[in-house]
């Protein structure tokens, strides 16, 4: 499904899409799709291969202005060629992200400006039509707009259980206390409580890592205990330190270990590099509130525009071809 900055939605086979080069040009996406003039593509998400899962599934909608609603998945299956109204918005505004989810998941919002929350699906209520604009996800400060949503696994834990999990995780890591960073989160002074083993696990089982980039090349990643659970429609905490060395934040979504990142620049620059790849070529594990490391040394007035996460790793016979026009080491 293709969603755009109209607040239309279109479908297309994947093997429409033409086949090339990583340093093809492609084929515009107006040649495929009916868009509008000054319409564009701003979200793609694939449908599950098992079409039993669609009537189990639902679709989240967030917008740059900080709203957000749910769907069922089923009312986007039958799609003509001319497209259909995906969701009202208001002038100005436009599609950020669109992911599936269940109820038993949680949406993270993250903003331009650095802020970030996180609170239950079932948070918003189900919308039976598809042309309203939905409901206030976060509330923004004057100049920031949301720039990513990330469906994560909902788990339960107060204040207490999260910094012990923190505390003994960083230690299993052999890592410092969390780096000092601006917090606006009174529960960073939470003393952390009793945590067993049984619980100890439950937790390591559900974290995610929510990996963080910013527009000059920095990033990091945090684990999604430090992100607590809170009710929609707030203004969130911090979630990357933005600030002149870091820039504005372009992208946050959850990795694996074994995951690969693409970065493109608005000067037309590519590096593709792991997320994890040795304790010399990762991506530091830090707090919410850290700076992070450079990731893609961009040159002096280029900015990071685009992230994409790469599930599946390259395969040895791939290595050397060509695919991206800069290798990448994360520096600390």
């Amino acid at each position: 499904l293709f969603f755009s900055s109209h607040g239309q939605v279109y479908k297309m086979k994947v093997w429409r899409l033409p086949m090339a080069e990583p340093q093809a040009r492609g084929k515009a996406l107006i040649n495929m799709l009916p868009l509008d003039a000054g319409e564009r593509i701003t979200s793609i998400m694939p449908l599950p291969e098992d079409e039993g899962d669609w009537q189990k599934l639902d679709i989240m909608f967030s917008t740059m202005s900080g709203g957000i609603r749910r769907n069922s998945l089923a009312d986007f299956v039958e799609i003509n060629r001319n497209g259909k109204i995906a969701m009202k918005l208001d002038e100005g505004d436009s599609l950020v992200d669109v992911a599936t989810c269940t109820a038993s998941d949680d949406v993270l919002l993250t903003t331009k400006l650095g802020q970030a929350i996180r609170f239950q699906v079932d948070e918003v209520r189900v919308f039976k039509g598809r042309d309203s604009t939905g409901v206030r996800g976060i509330s923004l400060a004057e100049g920031d707009k949301v720039i990513s949503m990330a469906i994560i696994h909902h788990f339960e834990a107060d204040s207490s259980e999260r910094s012990a999990f923190l505390k003994m995780s960083r230690a299993v890591r052999g890592e410092a206390e969390a780096e000092d960073g601006v917090s606006d989160d009174a529960e960073d002074a939470v003393p952390a409580g009793e945590l067993s083993q049984e619980r100890y696990a439950a937790m390591s089982a559900a974290e995610q890592f929510i990996l963080t980039l910013s527009e000059n090349g920095y990033g990091k990643r945090t684990s999604s205990h430090e992100y607590r659970i809170t009710g929609r429609g707030g203004k969130g905490i911090v979630a990357m330190a933005v600030n002149k060395r870091n820039g504005p934040l372009v992208a946050s979504f959850p990795v694996d270990d074994a995951d690969q990142i693409m970065l493109v620049t608005d000067g037309g620059q590519v590096i593709r590099v792991p997320v994890d790849a040795g304790p010399d070529n990762r991506i530091r594990i830090v707090g919410r509130s850290s700076q992070g490391v450079t990731v893609f040394n961009t040159a002096e007035g280029e900015k990071v525009v685009s992230v994409e996460r790469i599930v599946e790793p390259e395969s040895d016979e791939d290595e050397g071809n060509g695919e991206s026009d800069a290798e990448g080491t994360p520096e600390a």
